[in-house]
Parts: structure tokens; sequence; C-alpha cells
């Protein structure tokens, strides 16, 4: 059964936010690191605010991903979008919940919904949430959308919102893979993804680790695309790697890139150019470190396009 969920946040959290009408994708963090399984891709996620305003129903956004971050890390891939105006600011919201041995950790872990296509309601439009919900929650509570208290909500927020709102905009699925996998009701997919939260879902779908290396070290891992963004690439699992920022950079550039079998390749120019690149001639022909989910393999049209637009003319993209 699909579910909806209500998570408790903060005024500041939801004022910050709708102030950005330009926001596709939120973090809806948590300080603790807790992991959040209640919602499946493309189920609804509701805003409930805490006391003293009202327990009132403010917004919402489309579940996409939920994992769990360094703070910096949160920082880097959403900026203003995790709900305040600078990282110091942040530490200082999440240090107020967290004990004091907790508070020595200079780079702490928290909880992070991804959402996507958020909606805030203006004041005048907020309502009450259902009565059933427990006054004393702290995170939120999850309802079946047949339940009638997930009924109410939709009905209401259905009454407040443009028609069509309430169906979140859908990613194409990436090339070569047919749909995303499904789970929950039938019709639910991946929302379409806004950048952050691309990155850190290739992040997660490669284990953190990168395809070609084998690296860990989360800092120096960069969620590449495979056909860029401006050059109509999209924001799907098929169309992204997960690379060490060095291999990153020469994949964009055109001296390295995947094979239809999905082996790593150098180009010859790299040491024609450079008289160098031992270290990556050494990778070539390695096999990419699959990831866990199969929905993230690089599509073989992405790789086709890479491969004869970028690697056969390398170094010409700049």
């Amino acid at each position: 059964m699909a579910r909806l969920y209500l998570g408790v946040t903060d005024f500041d959290w939801y004022q910050h936010l709708s102030a950005r009408a330009d926001a596709d994708e939120v973090n809806f963090w948590s300080p603790g690191g807790a992991a959040f399984k209640v919602l499946a891709p493309g189920e609804l996620f509701v805003f409930k605010l805490k006391a003293p305003h009202g327990h009132a129903i403010v917004g919402g956004g489309w579940f996409a991903h939920s994992t769990l971050l360094p703070l910096s890390l949160a920082w880097s891939a959403f900026g203003e979008a995790n709900g305040v105006g600078s990282p110091a600011e942040m530490v200082r919201r999440i240090r107020q919940y967290q004990s004091a041995e907790a508070r020595r950790h200079p780079d702490p872990v928290i909880g992070c919904r991804l959402l996507q296509q958020p909606f805030f309601l203006p004041r005048d439009a907020w309502f009450p949430a259902p009565t059933t919900f427990p006054q004393n929650a702290v995170s939120g509570k999850s309802y079946g959308t047949d339940e009638v208290e997930a009924v109410y909500v939709r009905r209401m927020l259905e009454e407040r919102l443009p028609w069509g709102a309430l169906e979140p905009a859908m990613t194409s699925p990436a090339p070569g893979l047919g749909e995303m996998p499904r789970r929950g009701a039938p019709q639910l997919v991946m929302p379409r993804l806004g950048q952050g939260s691309f990155r850190i879902a290739v992040i997660d779908g490669f284990s953190r680790r990168c395809a070609v290396t084998g690296e860990k070290t989360l800092p120096i891992l960069d969620a590449a695309h495979i056909k860029p963004w401006a050059d109509g690439g999209e924001h799907t699992p098929g169309n992204g790697l997960l690379l060490r920022t060095d291999v990153h950079r020469l994949f964009d550039l055109g001296y390295v890139t995947v094979s239809p079998d999905h082996h790593f390749e150098v180009s010859p120019m790299l040491r024609e150019h450079y008289e160098n690149g031992k270290e990556y001639y050494a990778l070539h022909g390695r096999l990419l470190r699959p990831p866990e989910n199969p929905a993230f393999l690089p599509s073989p049209e992405a790789l086709e396009w890479h491969r004869e637009r970028v690697f056969a003319r390398p170094g010409l993209r700049m």
C-alpha cells in the first residue's frame, strides 16, 4: 500500500524555503543519524509545523531518497535548500539537538530525506493536522493513502494547490534501462531529481566508492554526468558515474571513457598531450565496479554519446 508521511519541522525551515520560489528540491534533514525507510520514491512527504504554530500543515514534496551524510556534504550538495542561510547556521541548529559528546564531532552525520518539487502554502492556506496525529511526535507519522487521515490531507491540499500539483513530475527512464524499479503502489516511479539529489543518489548507488579506482574517501568522489546537463543529459541514474575527482576531470575532457561492456579506457592522446598518465594507463581495461542498484548501470546510449562526442576529441571540452 502506498503511504503518505507527515514530517515535523520548524517554522524557520519553512519560512526560509517558502521564500525560495526557484527551489526544485529540498533536504528535510534531522540532526540524528537514523535511517528513514517509511516511504518509497514518488510518495508524498508533507510538512507539519511544531508548536507553537498550531500544528499546521504548510507544504510538502515528493520523496526520492534517504541517506546519512556528513553535514559538509549535505551543505555542498544542497546549500540553502537545506532550509538555512549558511553552513554556520546549519551547524548551530544541529548542535542544539545534540548531546555534549556529539557536539565535539567537527562534521556530524545527519539524516537526509531528499524531496523533489516542493510546494509551500501561504499563511492563509495552512490547515490543521489530523486530530489523531500525536501532539508529542518528534519526527512524524505515516498513513496509508486509503486511511481517513491521508484522504483528509490530500483533499485539503488539492483545494489549495493548482490542479495537477499533487502529481509529481517523473524522471525520464534512463536510456536503455526502461522504468526505474518500483516499490509500493504500481504507479510509483522515481520523481524527477534535482542536481543535489542526483549527486547523492549516485554516491549511494555506487556504495560510496569510485567505479574505476575503488576510492572510498567521500570528499574526493564526484557524481559525474556521462552526458552533461548542458548537452541535454538528465539527472537520471543511468546517466551517472561515481568517479574520483581526477578521473572525473579526465572523463569530462575526453581523455578517458567507459566502453559499452563497462571497461575503463584511456586515450593515447593523454600521453601525447602531457607526456604522462602512467597511473591512468595502469587502469586501462579495468572493469567498472558494478553499482549496488542495477538502475545505476551506465546506459548504453549515454556511453555511446560520450565515446562519439567527447572521447573522440579529447581535451577540446573546457
